[in-house]
């Protein structure tokens, strides 16, 4: 079974969003058309383009592109290339993107972009056309000043640059701060590649800290996912001596009782197809769904949306749960958590370590000034638990779970700065 569970096919990610939003808005008293006006995307657009495949055929795809609010400063997301890509995916990710955001304080707002493919299917020179085509036909979208993509599922830092230069031919000269996530050689920041998953795990350890877990050894973590956002959680966990028992992608799970040797699954990762975990020797294969249910102390999902349901909720042993993906758990799994006692440190906060550092590349290539990598990780930590203080302030003053606190301090920034500037003309 791939990542996504059967159960959770049915769930519409937007209706999620819509829910999560309507939860934390009620503890909040703003003007009936501003809490309106908050949950409509700004603009959308839908793309239909041809790409010439290797083999010389022509190929339609579906892409997408999604402001869903501009009021704080010019929008700001990933681009996803997936077959499960649909419209309200996309407006689902990019409400998530305003709250979080705002929630960490950046002058932004949120937007989200995705192409219906499947990137593990397509040769490099297959998705070099099919992004420089789907660049081209967001233009319009896009600008370092309106509208910054950064990598999602299925992309990644070369994406970017094909992004970048496609933008730069089309203007006339070199725009690199029209994208975030880039190669280093390209304007890209020091430290963004891992910023996600290392948010991730400064999240997971103030929480721990918190309620006196101070030794690290004893904390065991199950990993949900194992691109981007869980390696470099796994590998950031492991290196502050937590003992990481388990990890998982599409091929399934993988589980040592005793901790995995982080460092010898990146090694095999590194030298198989994909980039994937399947036949890795030095642990016991289980399913996704058996890793969700593990014995273990933290759990962090990591992949995507919709992964813990009122299906398997109950079935949940960690005590913590850290999500690194958008939208991992459903309204419903909340409350079931809740009762259980589970606490949840919520996406918004928790993965938010991915925009703050592209925030951290847009403002170093604005200024075309650069900072080492210990400067944007001291930089991130503070943002990150500055954030986390406040969500901790506000869960106090409403008597709510982490993740409507999180959300009533997003959705009161955006909802201010709304009421303040006025609705034009």
């Amino acid at each position: 079974m791939g990542l996504q569970a059967k159960a959770a096919e049915h769930i519409n990610p937007y209706e999620v969003a819509l829910q999560q939003y309507d939860r934390a808005v009620a503890y909040l008293d703003l003007p009936k058309g501003i809490v309106e006006f908050l949950r409509y995307p700004k603009r959308e657009l839908t793309v239909n383009f041809p790409v010439r495949l290797d083999n010389d055929d022509i190929k339609v795809f579906t892409g997408y592109r999604v402001h869903h609010n501009t009021v704080l400063g010019p929008s700001k997301g990933g681009i996803r290339y997936a077959p499960s890509v649909d419209l309200d995916e996309v407006r689902a990710l990019a409400m998530w993107m305003t709250w979080k955001c705002a929630l960490v304080n950046l002058p932004y707002g949120g937007a989200k972009g995705g192409v219906i493919c499947d990137p593990y299917q397509m040769s490099e020179a297959e998705l070099e056309r099919l992004t420089r085509r789907y660049a081209t036909e967001i233009n319009l979208f896009i600008s370092p000043h309106g509208d910054i993509p950064a990598p999602d599922m299925g992309t990644n830092a070369q994406t970017m640059a094909w992004i970048m230069d496609t933008y730069s031919m089309t203007m006339g000269y070199s725009v690199p701060a029209i994208v975030t996530g880039k190669p280093i050689n390209v304007g890209g920041s020091q430290g963004r590649t891992e910023a996600t998953g290392r948010g991730v795990v400064i999240c997971m350890d103030e929480v721990l800290h918190r309620r006196g877990y101070n030794r690290p050894a004893d904390v065991r973590v199950a990993v949900q996912g194992f691109g981007n956002v869980g390696t470099y959680a796994a590998k950031h966990a492991d290196e502050l001596g937590y003992c990481v028992i388990a990890i998982s992608d599409v091929t399934g799970g993988y589980y040592n009782p005793k901790g995995l040797d982080i460092d010898d699954v990146l090694h095999y990762t590194a030298d198989s197809p994909h980039h994937q975990l399947a036949g890795y020797p030095h642990a016991e294969p289980i399913t996704n769904a058996e890793l969700l249910a593990l014995g273990c102390d933290v759990l962090a999902p990591c992949a995507l949306e919709n992964q813990i349901t009122e299906e398997n909720a109950r079935d949940i042993k960690a005590f913590l749960i850290v999500e690194g993906a958008n939208g991992p758990t459903t309204p419903e799994a909340d409350d079931i958590l809740f009762e259980n006692g589970v606490q949840i440190v919520p996406d918004i906060l928790a993965n938010a370590g991915g925009v703050t550092v592209s925030y951290f590349e847009w403002v170093q290539g604005l200024q075309s000034f650069f900072w080492d990598v210990e400067e944007v990780n001291r930089q991130l930590q503070r943002v990150l638990i500055k954030a986390f203080d406040e969500v901790y302030r506000t869960q106090t003053q409403f008597g709510v779970d982490m993740r409507t606190a999180a959300q009533i301090t997003a959705i009161q920034r955006v909802g201010g700065a709304t009421h303040t500037r006025g609705i034009y003309p």
